[in-house]
């Protein structure tokens, strides 16, 4: 009878070497996380803009704050950077994209993509005045 092996029943973390697609895919859940937050942060402001002059200037001091203004830009980043993931997961569902350099060309895109979008939409946000 052969030794038995001891190992994990499923794939696990400790198994495999990271690779950059794992670690973005573990990202893009975060990032569907950190959305139904920022909702939570949009849906303020527009009860806020519906409510009155008053309520809304209580949302733009709090988003025109430092931190408020990290805040709304991690928001925007995420949404960014799980819209472009999630085009890379349906092209995978499509059943495309599975070889080695698809793959790795699939998920930098996203990666880089979603910080160039980010950066793209908030130079374009302070230019036609909203970032006042």
């Amino acid at each position: 009878m052969t030794a038995r092996i001891e190992r994990p029943l499923s794939p696990h973390i400790q198994t495999y070497r990271w690779t950059l697609t794992m670690a973005l895919s573990i990202v893009h859940r975060a990032t569907g996380i950190a959305l139904y937050a920022g909702t939570l942060l949009l849906a303020w402001w527009l009860i806020a803009a519906a409510s009155g002059p008053a309520a809304y200037s209580h949302v733009q001091a709090f988003t025109g704050s430092i931190i408020g203004r990290l805040i709304v830009f991690g928001y925007t980043w995420a949404l960014m950077h799980h819209m472009l993931s999630g085009i890379r997961h349906f092209v995978w569902d499509l059943g495309y994209g599975f070889k080695a350099n698809e793959r790795e060309a699939l998920t930098w895109g996203a990666l880089i993509g979603g910080i160039v979008l980010t950066v793209l939409i908030w130079i374009i946000a302070y230019a036609i005045g909203g970032g006042r």
